[in-house]
């Protein structure tokens, strides 16, 4: 692609040299010949310092926010947002053809994303997803590197998924995404808001920070789906641009969609969808009083897109669920439960959607991930006190951080709980010490992975599926074949 077609749209100082841009790119590695190099700033490092040696390496093209002396340089206001400008003009703006949704949050974003999908795929459209767990374009799967994409990548997902016949897109929108402007330049027709408790602060430093990162997206919303029984929700009401709002409540009647009459089961939530001009039974096959919010959060969006209240609610109540989402993978004498539940506020609401439904004891697995907040780390350990009857301490990506240590870190507040635990550092050996305790009606939740099928430790990242150590197990029980 041309430069001068490359920069439509994106003001700059400084003469384009008539050369063609084969990638727009902010990793200096990939500055090779005929790649437009954008410096931006990060945590610890500056693109600046090696803008020089991209041009040394063959770079068509540098892209600064003040000048350096250097040829083939042009300036610009602010580099991120001029990156993302650049990558979407390279591959001709393939999300002007596609309506885009996004969901912002700390708890519930994948599993409304997936939701969303099974409801606009109800009604005939071909719908692309974007999130933790993967991208889906069509029929195919793309592994996920991060929860919300580069703004080059996500503009390359874009272009497949329009080749592919997308009409819509679910995408995720992380906090350090907003923060970080891979999404400037969209559009989205619908922007939801799940819910604000403590995580990220590692990188955002307070919940002012977290909650503005958050706050930024509904810049770029024609519709805004809010959480009313979320304080960071009622907030965002009252702080957003001027723009139409649906929000949605399991406790408040001025909401424009209530869950009524909610009915919690070990299996599932039961509750009416009402709204102005219509009342919808909904069935949902996924537990816990939140599970109630993700399916509302879903059809508030589908209405924004306009689908019939009705159509979504038959969609929620077909639902398979989420993998690794609450998901149940085994029942019988006992239950085994898996979600990606991984913050104090996260592993409360799985807990006390399950506790009131087990027979047993309630066995809660957990471990506290390593090089992050490590305030994360007590409110979790209180979490798994507060509904568990056993407690099982393991690891849960402790990355370059001593597992021992952290471990030493969360058992204190354990040894204040009064309750029984168990210790295992090694992940693998502590499921099949949880499941060795395991008695009839007992249940069992392994809190942290959810979809993931990997442990990092040490800068290795080693194959670990929760689902394939379970179901080993149960086979060589004589439980399962």
């Amino acid at each position: 692609m041309e430069l001068q077609q490359l920069f439509e749209g994106v003001p700059y100082e400084g003469e384009l040299p008539a050369a063609d841009a084969a990638l727009v790119t902010i990793d200096s590695r990939r500055a090779k010949p005929g790649a437009v190099f954008v410096c931006t700033r990060g945590s610890s490092a500056d693109g600046h310092s090696f803008a020089a040696a991209a041009l040394e390496s063959g770079a068509a093209l540098v892209v600064t926010d003040h000048r350096l002396g250097l040829a083939r340089e042009v300036v610009v206001a602010d580099t991120r947002r001029a990156y993302a400008l650049l990558c979407h003009n390279y591959f001709g703006n393939p999300a002007r053809s596609l309506k885009l949704v996004a969901v912002t949050g700390t708890n519930g974003k994948t599993t409304i994303t997936y939701l969303l999908k099974q409801i606009l795929e109800k009604t005939g459209c071909r719908c692309g997803l974007i999130g933790t767990i993967r991208s889906e374009v069509g029929d195919m799967e793309i592994p996920a590197k991060f929860t919300t994409p580069e703004a080059w990548d996500l503009a390359a997902l874009f272009s497949r998924m329009v080749n592919a016949g997308c009409s819509h897109v679910v995408l995720e929108a992380s906090s350090q995404a907003l923060d970080q402007l891979r999404l400037y330049g969209l559009q989205f027709e619908a922007g939801i808001f799940t819910n604000l408790t403590q995580d990220h602060l590692d990188y955002h430093g307070t919940m002012e920070n977290y909650y503005l990162a958050k706050r930024s997206l509904f810049s770029q919303t024609k519709t805004a789906v809010l959480n009313l029984d979320d304080p960071y929700g009622r907030r965002l009401m009252d702080e957003i641009p001027a723009q139409r709002v649906i929000t949605y409540s399991t406790a408040l009647d001025r909401a424009d969609l209530v869950a009524k009459n909610l009915e919690l089961h070990a299996g599932g939530v039961r509750f009416e969808m009402v709204g102005e001009g219509f009342i919808r039974r909904v069935k949902f096959p996924m537990p816990g009083s939140y599970s109630a919010h993700n399916a509302l959060a879903a059809a508030g969006a589908a209405v924004a897109l306009g689908v019939d209240p009705a159509v979504a609610a038959d969609a929620l109540t077909r639902s398979p669920g989420v993998r690794g989402r609450c998901e149940v993978l085994y029942s019988g004498r006992f239950t085994v439960i898996c979600d990606f539940a991984h913050t104090g506020d996260g592993i409360e609401k799985v807990l006390a959607g399950l506790a009131p439904f087990v027979q047993g004891r309630l066995v809660v697995l957990f471990g506290c991930a390593g090089e992050r907040d490590a305030r994360k780390r007590q409110p979790m350990a209180l979490a798994a006190l507060r509904y568990g009857d056993l407690i099982v301490l393991t690891s849960d990506n402790p990355r370059g951080e001593d597992p021992y240590h952290i471990l030493a870190d969360v058992e204190p507040t354990l040894k204040t709980g009064g309750k029984p635990y168990l210790v295992e550092v090694e992940r693998r050996r502590a499921i099949r010490l949880a499941l060795e305790q395991l008695r009839e009606g007992d249940v069992l939740v392994l809190c942290g992975k959810g979809h993931e099928d990997y442990q990092a430790i040490d800068g290795v990242t080693i194959y670990l599926d929760e689902h394939r150590i379970v179901a080993d197990w149960l086979r060589e029980q004589g439980l399962a074949e």
